[in-house]
């Protein structure tokens, strides 16, 4: 009909509509400007710049763990050799063990001690350094810790005697050696040592106090430990000899002539009694007449000390004969 438009009544096509008008409800359609968009994209990249930092960082992290394991471990196998033996095996548990032992049991009136701090102190005087450059100096905090007073006319010294000597104070117990101390209860019969580019104790080899050097870490403790049980000591004390070494039973060289007897107070210690013991049926090489206990005596005179000498102290020698009760001389004692 003229006068009628008939494409009204017709459905458009996608093509004829056009674009869909901004603001026409439509979110299926919408679309984002071109600054909305922009900024979409600069999150996505930052996320993404966040995402790879962390992932270089983890990686930093882990390369940085690797390459300290395997310098340890190549610390630990370029440890130093030596001629002695290497520290033994669980040290740690030894010691911390013996020390609260020590401290709970067998002198539970030391059961205030620290022994973890005492642990500590302990490996703080050696590792990371030079091991033929300790000194006795490097010990003086582990001294401090383990320190304990000893009851006077009780100390009891010895050389070349370790094992009747020890045999003798535990059936005597209120008789005491450096071993039956704290500090030389927890280290007797040890070895130990470290490495100055390691953390690590040396389980290898460490230094032999003749072969390598004498101011290794074993030998500076021994000293250290001996020189405050003299100068600890009061009242009567003594030593106890070997007269069946072959050689001369007190030598000037030994820990007890060396270090024991300088660093014993004349003030304090008026009398020292010598017990010169001879092996059951074994060599006499010497006695209290011999030439090495006049030599003593010399030595204790400049000091203001007073020697006395016993050949087989009997109490001592009852301990011998325990083992030898067959023999002629225990038959006689």
């Amino acid at each position: 009909m003229e006068g009628l438009d008939l494409s009204a009544s017709e459905p458009r096509t996608e093509e004829e509509k056009g674009p869909p008008l901004l603001g026409s409800g439509d979110p299926a359609g919408a679309r984002a400007s071109p600054s909305e968009s922009s900024s979409g994209q600069r999150r996505r990249r930052r996320r993404l710049i966040l995402l790879i930092s962390l992932a270089l960082l983890v990686l930093v992290v882990i390369v940085t763990l690797v390459a300290g394991i395997l310098w340890r471990r190549s610390q630990r196998q370029q440890l130093l050799h030596w001629q002695g033996s290497g520290t033994t095996d669980s040290i740690s548990e030894i010691i911390l063990g013996r020390c609260f032992t020590y401290t709970r049991l067998k002198r539970p009136e030391l059961r205030d001690k620290n022994c973890p701090e005492i642990w500590n102190a302990f490996k703080t005087a050696f590792l990371f350094k030079d091991q033929c450059n300790i000194t006795e100096a490097d010990y003086q905090p582990l001294e401090k810790l383990a320190n304990q007073t000893l009851p006077c006319n009780k100390f009891l010294y010895w050389s070349k005697t370790y094992t009747l000597v020890h045999q003798y104070t535990m059936v005597e117990q209120d008789m005491f050696t450096l071993e039956d101390t704290l500090l030389g209860y927890m280290a007797d019969g040890l070895d130990w040592c470290g490495d100055p580019g390691s953390s690590a104790m040396n389980h290898q080899s460490c230094p032999h106090w003749k072969k390598d050097c004498s101011n290794n870490p074993k030998s500076a403790f021994w000293k250290m430990a001996s020189k405050w049980f003299a100068e600890a000591a009061c009242g009567v004390v003594h030593v106890m000899l070997n007269g069946s070494t072959g050689k001369a039973a007190f030598q000037h060289t030994s820990t007890f002539g060396s270090v024991e007897i300088p660093n014993l107070h004349p003030d304090r210690v008026p009398l020292l009694e010598a017990w010169v013991m001879h092996d059951i049926g074994g060599n006499s090489s010497d006695s209290c007449s011999g030439a090495s206990i006049h030599e003593l005596r010399s030595l204790l005179n400049k000091r203001n000390i007073i020697l006395m000498c016993e050949d087989d102290y009997k109490p001592a020698k009852l301990v011998q004969c325990v083992s030898h009760s067959e023999h002629s001389s225990c038959a006689l004692t």
